[in-house]
């Protein structure tokens, strides 16, 4: 396989990363607003949402690594996708908050099946590529951009369209729907060909070609990265609180719907191009160092709009943010890559998704409960900036397991 085939094939799988994050859960901060508008939410019930999609998707990840064993990874993402655009499609349909919840459940638990297969096949064609395998792995999960993109631009517009029509945030849930079937259709290619590539060593290490495991797996001792893996459930914590409730937040200060779409799309853009800013360091970086900085960065980047409603420090709030928070997720499976052999990546994957969904299980409605109260949004997201900066501070003590 040439670099360039190996890029093309990198980016195509993307769109399952677009899929599952940047639209199955990140659309959800710009239809918030509208929707707490016309359902008469308080900041709790809104963050509930989300806490709901983390929570399904903490119950994807636990039984991902069997589903893998059984069906393989290729087929997992495919049909994920194509489930996670269907209960996406469905959260339209509803007005009361129970079935939402469920909707908002059911595509977590779709979003964890596609974030973590196509996951693994990026860790597999990185392992092809070694010297380009930080950069294959952040191209795979940079394409969360490309679903924040398309979130930014395509969800003001739905809303403008449709403000005279009840309910009118619905025909966003469904626009969306409709591009994520279309995606996942142009997942069949990268999917089958993924499928056919097998890894150096492969059979001493019992992985096949089309993606099988062992009956039994090397144990997976969670102990010795137990660093990394706090680190990872704090970075959980911290940034689903500025993904939902970021956009709120601009509008209560006042942020035309132009500035918006700005900041928005300019934060995905920078999602896409942190596959290459942070490449060298993903490849370079045998322990906790890499997700230590990105935390720390983060951290920053999240008190920005808890402290000023200035257009340009937002934008560069969104900017930095875009450019770091998926390279965090990029550097756990380089961590993985680095440290376990091959027949153990998807557990390690799986172990990392796992904290890391149980982490967004508490942020959200945690942020939401704060800005019920005194001091609103801007107070949640100090307690979001908080836990990234610790998280920061544990990751920092994890070594490469072979020091």
């Amino acid at each position: 396989m040439t670099p360039a085939q190996a890029v093309g094939l990198a980016v195509a799988l993307s769109l399952g990363a677009a899929v599952s994050l940047g639209v199955a859960r990140f659309s959800y901060g710009l239809l918030l607003p509208p929707m707490r508008a016309d359902l008469g939410w308080s900041y709790t019930l809104a963050g509930a949402m989300n806490t709901a999609n983390a929570l399904g998707y903490l119950l994807g990840a636990l039984v991902t690594p069997r589903l893998m064993q059984r069906f393989g990874p290729a087929p997992l993402l495919v049909w994920g996708a194509l489930l996670a655009s269907l209960f996406m499609g469905l959260s339209g349909f509803f007005t009361a908050a129970a079935p939402l919840l469920a909707q908002r459940l059911l595509a977590g638990v779709a979003s964890a099946f596609v974030f973590i297969a196509g996951g693994l096949l990026a860790a597999r064609l990185g392992a092809l590529q070694p010297a380009r395998g930080g950069l294959l792995i952040g191209l795979y999960y940079g394409g969360t951009g490309f679903g924040i993109v398309l979130s930014a631009l395509l969800v003001p517009r739905v809303l403008d369209a449709t403000a005279h029509l009840p309910h009118g945030w619905a025909w966003a849930w469904w626009a969306l729907a409709a591009a994520c079937l279309g995606a996942t259709a142009a997942l069949l290619w990268p999917a089958r060909r993924l499928a056919q590539l097998s890894l150096p060593g492969a059979a001493a290490t019992g992985t096949a070609a089309q993606g099988a495991w062992p009956d039994v797996l090397p144990p997976f001792r969670w102990r010795r990265l137990a660093p990394a893996l706090a680190g990872y459930t704090l970075f959980g914590v911290g940034y689903i609180g500025y993904m939902t409730f970021v956009i709120a937040l601009m509008r209560e200060q006042g942020a035309s719907a132009g500035a918006i779409t700005g900041f928005y799309a300019l934060l995905g853009v920078a999602v896409v191009a942190s596959s290459r800013i942070w490449a060298g360091l993903l490849d370079r970086a045998r322990g906790g160092g890499a997700l230590a900085l990105l935390n720390a960065l983060l951290a920053l980047a999240t008190l920005v709009p808890a402290f000023t409603a200035h257009a340009g420090a937002l934008l560069a709030s969104g900017l930095v943010f875009g450019a770091v928070f998926l390279s965090v997720v990029a550097s756990t499976t380089a961590l993985v890559r680095h440290n376990l052999p091959p027949a153990q990546w998807a557990q390690g994957i799986s172990a990392f998704t796992i904290l890391f969904a149980a982490g967004q299980i508490v942020g959200p409605t945690v942020v939401g409960w704060i800005a019920d109260g005194p001091g609103g949004l801007a107070r949640g997201l100090v307690f979001s900036a908080a836990a990234l900066a610790l998280g920061a501070v544990l990751a920092w003590r994890q070594r490469p397991l072979s020091a």
